[in-house]
């Protein structure tokens, strides 16, 4: 299948690491910088150019340069499937810019950096179940996915966007040795993100599924790469977003639901633009 992916920033670099085993990819960055040294992936000359040349076009842009790139394939992407990994851009706000375009989002998270990606999946009014199915499949190549309504995207950032951010901040704050981490530690941290899950809206079920999945994989990550938790803490919480309006609230003497309320807000703000 080809795949082109706009934008290459750590999300978007991830997803290709992970994709061009299986897949044929193209790739576009306004930012040159991040593509020139790319290995086993082809460069598009724009972003027209790519979507012209590819089946699925995945949207791992920031949100503010969204609607740049919107303008720029307008009239191209009839036949494609849209996939977009950015924070707080409803699908009916692409489907609004392109016409009736089948439309999936993704919210993945930090350890799809080691293949243990937490992803939730939401379908767009006019995709179809084969379309969310085969987000799916590529999605499952960085971790574990999951398919929620849309309404709960924001809700996602909240808990398998940020809880990552929660997890280290923990460590650090308690100079946890990652290499060494308590079982009962992580059971702890797990009960307390799903308890933070349920407060913004999520059923048990996926409450459970968000926390243990997110939790596990954040350890992962930091025994993998063997960076301090305070860096990994501030990598995740990019200025102005959901986990620094959450790790605000701990810092304070929050809990971790008070902590997943405030990102929840924030993502709302967000998502309003």
């Amino acid at each position: 299948m080809k795949i082109g992916i706009i934008g290459c920033g750590n999300m978007g670099q991830a997803i290709l690491e992970r994709l061009r085993a299986e897949h044929e990819v193209w790739v576009f960055d306004k930012d040159k910088n991040k593509t020139k040294e790319l290995k086993g992936v082809k460069l598009a000359s724009n972003n027209a150019d790519l979507t012209q040349k590819n089946e699925v076009i995945i949207f791992a842009v920031k949100p503010q340069d969204f609607d740049w790139v919107l303008r720029e394939i307008k009239g191209k992407v009839q036949d494609k499937l849209i996939i977009s990994i950015a924070a707080g851009i409803s699908a009916a706000h692409i489907e609004k810019a392109l016409g009736a375009v089948r439309v999936i989002r993704v919210m993945p998270n930090i350890a799809a950096r080691i293949g243990e990606s937490v992803s939730c999946l939401a379908k767009g009014a006019n995709a179809s179940e084969s379309d969310l199915e085969l987000a799916g499949q590529l999605f499952y190549s960085l971790g574990t996915v999951r398919v929620v309504e849309e309404k709960m995207m924001n809700a996602v950032t909240a808990i398998s966007g940020s809880g990552p951010g929660y997890v280290f901040d923990f460590m650090a704050q308690e100079s946890i040795n990652p290499q060494n981490f308590p079982q009962h530690l992580r059971h702890e941290l797990m009960m307390r993100l799903e308890r933070a899950a349920r407060s913004i809206g999520f059923n048990h079920e996926d409450a459970a599924f968000l926390a243990a999945n997110t939790v596990n994989s954040s350890i992962n990550l930091i025994q993998k790469l063997n960076s301090p938790a305070g860096e990994l803490a501030q990598q995740v919480a990019s200025k102005g977003g959901t986990t620094e309006a959450g790790l605000e609230v701990l810092h304070k003497g929050g809990t971790w639901e008070e902590a997943a309320q405030a990102a929840l807000r924030r993502a709302e703000k967000l998502a309003r633009g």
